[in-house]
């Protein structure tokens, strides 16, 4: 397995891309749409945005997570969002892998935290988070939908 960080995507890469994104976002979550291709580009040509990407020996994505860089008054903060692995990949260190590959590149790009957000009932991905160094925060979160 290897990790790949993809800040856009070109020709070469959509096809592949594409096939894990309607492959995996039915795994992360039951409201997620299916994404076309030009969408995949177009999330991907943010500059805050970083598809941390984890791949077999033949090329082909097996988790992905994305990370989510970005300044405010206080620092540079970072985000992860969106980690899913291929339940025929799971229990392979694939979750592991993504996730300190993302805190290493945040921390190359000057982040001087990063957070993520678990609901508790995803037991195994709250204990991937604690093993990998993530502590608990006491803190609410909110959220205004549209």
């Amino acid at each position: 397995m290897r990790i790949e960080i993809l800040s856009e995507c070109d020709s070469s890469t959509i096809e592949k891309v594409h096939e894990a994104f309607d492959r995996l976002l039915p795994q992360l979550s039951s409201s997620a749409r299916p994404l076309s291709r030009e969408e995949i580009q177009k999330l991907l040509a943010q500059e805050c945005l970083h598809l941390v990407c984890a791949l077999d020996e033949d090329d082909r994505i097996l988790g992905m997570l994305s990370l989510v860089v970005f300044d405010i008054p206080t620092g540079r903060r970072a985000w992860v969002e969106d980690v899913v692995t291929d339940q025929a990949a799971r229990g392979q260190g694939v979750g592991q892998s993504l996730v300190n590959a993302a805190v290493e590149h945040a921390r190359e790009l000057g982040a001087k935290t990063v957070d993520l957000t678990s609901r508790p009932t995803r037991e195994a991905a709250n204990r991937l988070y604690r093993r990998v160094g993530f502590l608990q925060r006491e803190t609410n979160v909110y959220r205004k939908s549209f």
